[in-house]
């Protein structure tokens, strides 16, 4: 779905998509990681490899549609993703509206997917660091349902939990609903990504 896989030749990023997670084997298939999970799924549909080291993350660059696009994992850990967005943000000028993040949520079942334009934290301390760092809180975002919090858990044990065999299959189904989001966001659609892809 508009998707281009040979490298971005154009001399400037005009958008950045940020899947935020935590780095390390000790975190990998962990519910705070689907940002990871998803970003890595849009690589792959691409055909690029998010393995140069720059702004404090695995990044690469790409083509989607007509635009150049830079993907980010920030190495930061979760709680200071900030520090890398913006870096990233001040080197190529890009604005807040032109960079999408891809983050859990614990308020939506796994499975399901929300975009929105802009708005506040809802808690997540990935996002709230980078509207901390960057003065604004104008980011698209894409929010991946990881489950409900058991209520005898522990919201840091919660998040940190892996997926089991069955969640991750869905995650990935949500994964590639997500890739074509970015797609329909970037290429101007961001009002029909919503309609389709909202629950």
């Amino acid at each position: 779905m508009f998707f281009r896989k040979k490298e971005a030749l154009s001399s400037s990023v005009e958008y950045i998509v940020v899947g935020l997670g935590n780095s390390g084997t000790k975190y990998e298939n962990t519910r705070h990681n689907a940002g990871f999970i998803t970003i890595d799924r849009l690589a792959e549909k691409l055909g690029v490899r998010i393995d140069r080291i720059k702004y404090k993350s695995l990044v690469t660059t790409c083509t989607i549609g007509e635009s150049k696009v830079l993907l980010m994992k920030p190495s930061t850990y979760m709680n200071n993703s900030g520090l890398a967005v913006v870096e990233a943000m001040n080197f190529y000028k890009v604005r807040p509206e032109n960079v999408i993040i891809l983050f859990d949520d614990i308020s939506l079942d796994i499975g399901k997917m929300r975009i929105r334009r802009k708005g506040s934290d809802g808690g997540h301390n990935g996002i709230k660091n980078i509207i901390y760092l960057s003065g604004s809180d104008q980011f698209p975002r894409i929010k991946i349902g990881v489950g409900h919090k058991p209520e005898k858990w522990d919201l840091a044990d919660w998040v940190l939990s892996r997926f089991s065999e069955a969640e991750l299959k869905s995650l990935t189904e949500t994964a590639d609903k997500a890739c074509d989001a970015v797609s329909l966001m970037i290429n101007g659609q961001t009002d029909k990504a919503m309609n389709l892809y909202n629950s």
